[in-house]
């Protein structure tokens, strides 16, 4: 058997989209066949049927609505599917055989315009990678604004910065990435992110530069200013061929192509970013609870977006930060003016995402509503910038194009509440066009002629319930029940024939349904031609729009930084180029939000400086708020320099480069890795990469392994982060290992701080406060007490204390400070491989043997006996296995 003409034609588009769902338009509805029906109909729980294709067995089928699809398409976008939309391109009225038909859009997660699935305050990026033999190439695009980035990096490390940072929702690369140790798999599972290998064609050099310069209007790479980006042109290259063939449209709205260094903004890494909460809790992953959720009181989507942004790549250069903090602070001063001018923000629309639409032709009546609702605020906005008087005001006021022109004809043209549909008419304002009111004016006589053609017919025939009425498939009848029908006039023609009557029509009505008909009809057409023109007047103003909607976003970010810093009681931070940062009063923004009930947030200080206070550590129980603190340095830091006031009384803050953290422990065993292997694995990737000018976060090194590995790895990092001739860094080193303030005095810039407990019998009560000197113990009895661990246990783990002290952990401390002490030269860490280093214990084996021969054994019970001996037993076992003798060591 043979398969039907349609089903051929279905098949053979399938061919060419094989990695795509394929929707195809029949009639009212996008259908499936085959595995893409069974497919769809378990993802999104339809009911699979089946078609008669020609076939012995029918295939199997499932369909949507036509008008409903875009939900359809990003539910399954949304699981990672690609789908390939084939429409009809032609009116089937007017077709000769088969409908024509055509693939007219494909939607991937990176290209999903559809707006119900659009989180307004994210950016939805589609991100290209290549990768050579020494670089790797980035372009990223977010199709529903129009934002078209590029930059390259050397590393592996700083790709993955970059993915964590922009956090695309799809990935398309060579294949090169896909063996450059770049982890796929965890990219899409943790992330959610789409990533799969294009052919090596869309990466061709001479091709991807033509396409750039063919998109962009230029002659040359100078022309975009990336011509210093070689692998980043082959990324964006093959970003813009991947958009021109799933969109099939010219991509008019990306206008411009920014090219950025990675080292341009402070350095987030991932890790750093998911510890510090900056954009979403460590949890939850929900908003509520991170820094943005502090800082986001912007009142457009545009403002909410950026504001993202600037969080995520605070600024390194001191007069930049500057102008945003004198911004904020002229905000700041005017609160009268602050409150209109977020009056005014609060009514504009998305303007980059109108623009997005605008560019793909599925703008409605309704988004141009929308777009001069906002265009209308645009001088009341501009009008504002004058009331606060400062550097960066001015030179919004000096670019702000008010789009007056824009604003008046969409005002003029479109009326005030049109429908959603383009072509159902209502669109075009009564006035405008002399053509539209002519119908619209034959449209409403229309239904007075057949009101009074209906009053003439009742006086004439007698009939007094006839009706003249409409139906879609019949058009204009007089409708006569089945008690009058002896009365129907021989001109009467019979139309149709219902149970309780019948259907008629005369030559007066079918002229009259002719002028009424054809007068709605070109009516509908006549408008939507007016509203094509007017969408693509709009859209020649892209660009215009583009850059004042930027300005609009930047003004909305300043204001929210100054609407929270009043609310909140932050205040400006003094920003340094010397290295040094002295908070007083400092609070975390998002425990002291957080925060209920009297007690209030307890502020602390902080100092730090690249010479004698370079290095500080912090000793305390658990929970006491060790974590706590560090994070806030780090937050206060980073809002600094985002432009933002902080939470403190005063603060100078010197600009650091990067900040890294190294908080918590969990395992990753997807991976393969246990808790101590992430850890040790960012503290690597810290010691390598850290510099003089960052700033270190490392809370409880050493927790993964046993006590004497783990203060032994403490302690030698220390000593790294510390020497400035290999690094540096300001660090705050939280330590569950007291022992480690020995070295206060010891190394140069280590300095001791702990957080102040007081005791209560057999409890404590944690202050908060950060306070000069060292720990001398660790308190973890006390808080397991506090946590409701039962009595029994903590009076047995407070014996178990006893004896294990007789190992004098700190006299191995002391004597190990002596030997770094002694050192002619530094360690040369290179040559050291850190995971092998052990710690060593002072104790010979004549101190073991005498223990031993004293040991009362007939007074031991077996758990004693056992006890003494796992005791004596790791007195040897963790001695420094370095082949040398005692005197040697010392």
């Amino acid at each position: 058997m043979a398969l039907s003409p349609m089903m051929q034609e279905y098949l053979t588009t399938k061919e060419k989209y094989k990695d795509c769902i394929l929707m195809y338009r029949i009639g009212d509805f996008f259908e499936m066949f085959f595995d893409d029906a069974k497919l769809v109909s378990r993802e999104l729980e339809l009911t699979l049927t089946g078609k008669d294709c020609g076939l012995e067995e029918r295939a199997p089928m499932c369909g949507v609505p036509f008008h409903a699809v875009d939900s359809y398409v990003a539910r399954l976008v949304s699981k990672g599917y690609k789908v390939a939309l084939c429409d009809q391109v032609e009116d089937p009225k007017q077709a000769k055989g088969l409908v024509k038909r055509e693939v007219t859009r494909i939607v991937t997660p990176g290209t999903n315009m559809d707006q119900s699935f659009q989180d307004a305050g994210r950016n939805n990026y589609l991100m290209s990678v290549v990768c050579t033999e020494d670089r790797y190439g980035i372009a990223t695009s977010d199709i529903s604004t129009g934002e078209f980035l590029l930059t390259e990096t050397d590393s592996l490390a700083r790709l993955k910065d970059e993915i964590g940072k922009l956090a695309p929702s799809e990935i398309i690369c060579n294949e090169p990435v896909l063996m450059s140790g770049l982890d796929t798999e965890d990219l899409k599972g943790r992330l959610g992110i789409m990533v799969h290998a294009l052919d090596d064609r869309y990466f061709e050099d001479e091709s991807c530069e033509m396409t750039l310069r063919d998109h962009f209007h230029v002659a040359s790479m100078e022309g975009l200013g990336i011509r210093e980006f070689p692998c980043g042109i082959a990324a964006a290259g093959a970003l813009l061929k991947y958009l021109f063939e799933t969109q099939k449209t010219d991509l008019s709205h990306i206008t411009q192509i920014t090219s950025y260094r990675t080292n341009a903004s402070m350095v987030l890494g991932s890790a750093t970013m998911r510890n510090l909460e900056l954009t979403e809790t460590l949890r939850e992953k929900e908003k509520k609870g991170s820094l943005l959720w502090v800082l986001d009181r912007t009142k457009t989507a545009m403002g909410a977006r950026l504001l993202r942004k600037w969080i995520e790549q605070p600024l390194i250069h001191r007069k930049e930060i500057d102008g945003r903090l004198d911004a904020v602070e002229a905000v700041f001063n005017n609160e009268i003016s602050a409150a209109e001018l977020r009056e005014y923000l609060g009514p504009v629309y998305d303007l980059e995402r109108l623009c997005g639409r605008l560019s793909f032709r599925s703008a409605n009546p309704r988004d141009l509503v929308a777009l001069r609702s906002s265009l209308q605020m645009l001088p009341p906005i501009r009008s504002m910038l004058k009331e606060f008087p400062c550097a960066l005001f001015a030179r919004f006021d000096e670019k702000f194009d008010p789009l007056d022109d824009l604003c008046q004809l969409l005002t003029d043209a479109i009326a005030d509440d049109p429908p959603m549909a383009m072509k159902e008419g209502g669109i075009i304002r009564d006035g405008y066009s002399e053509e539209v009111d002519t119908y619209r004016k034959a449209r409403t006589d229309g239904h007075q002629w057949l009101a009074d053609l209906e009053a003439r017919e009742r006086e004439r025939t007698g009939i007094h319930t006839l009706r003249v009425k409409y139906n879609r498939v019949f058009g204009y009848c007089i409708e006569v029940s089945n008690s009058f029908r002896d009365k129907v006039p021989p001109d009467y023609v019979r139309k149709q024939t219902l149970v309780s009557g019948e259907r008629y029509t005369t030559q007066e009505l079918k002229e009259l349904e002719n002028r009424i008909l054809g007068a709605e009809d070109h009516l509908n057409s006549l408008e939507y031609s007016i509203f094509d023109s007017v969408r693509s007047t709009a859209l020649e103003a892209i660009v215009r729009i583009q850059k004042t909607a930027h300005i609009v976003a930047q003004i909305d970010v300043l204001q929210s930084f100054a609407f929270v810093a009043r609310r909140s009681g932050y205040t400006r931070p003094v920003i340094r180029e010397d290295g040094v940062i002295n908070i007083k009063d400092g609070r975390h923004p998002v425990v002291e939000r957080m925060m209920t009930g009297s007690s209030g947030f307890v502020p602390n200080d902080t100092k730090l400086d690249n010479r004698s206070k370079r290095l500080s550590i912090i000793t305390g129980p658990n929970m006491a708020g060790k974590s706590t603190y560090m994070r806030q340095t780090a937050l206060i830091v980073l809002m600094a320099q985002i432009g933002s006031f902080v939470p403190a009384s005063s603060a100078e803050i010197g600009i650091v480069d990067r900040i890294f953290t190294r908080v918590g422990a969990s395992d990753d065993l997807a991976s393969g890795q246990s808790t101590f292997m992430v850890e040790m694995t960012e503290v690597a990737n810290i010691l390598r990469n850290a510099t003089a000018n960052s700033l270190l976060i490392l809370d409880e090194i050493g927790r993964g392994t046993s006590t004497f590995d783990g203060l032994a790895l403490a302690w030698a990092i220390i000593e790294y982060i510390a020497d400035r001739r290999l690094i540096g860094a300001k660090t705050l080193f939280a330590t569950h290992y007291h022992e480690l303030t020995e070295l206060e005095g010891k190394i140069d810039g280590v300095n001791n701080y702990c957080i102040a407990v007081r005791e209560s019998g057999d409890g404590i009560v944690f202050l908060r406060k950060i306070i000069r000197g060292g720990a001398d113990k660790s308190y973890g009895i006390q808080v397991a007490r506090l946590a409701g661990v039962p009595e029994a246990v903590l009076t047995r783990a407070d014996e178990l204390v006893g004896q294990l002290s007789q190992a004098d952990i700190t006299g191995a401390v002391e004597t190990m400070a002596v030997s770094q002490k002694k050192k002619a030269k530094p360690v040369h860490y290179d040559d050291v491989d850190m995971g092998q280093m052990s710690f060593f214990s002072t104790v010979s084996d004549d101190d073991v043997l005498k223990e031993l021969r004293e040991i009362d054994i007939q007074t031991l019970t077996p758990i004693d006996a056992l006890n003494e001996l796992y005791r004596l037993q790791n007195k040897l076992k963790n001695r420094w296995k370095n082949g040398s003798k005692e005197g040697e060591r010392s």
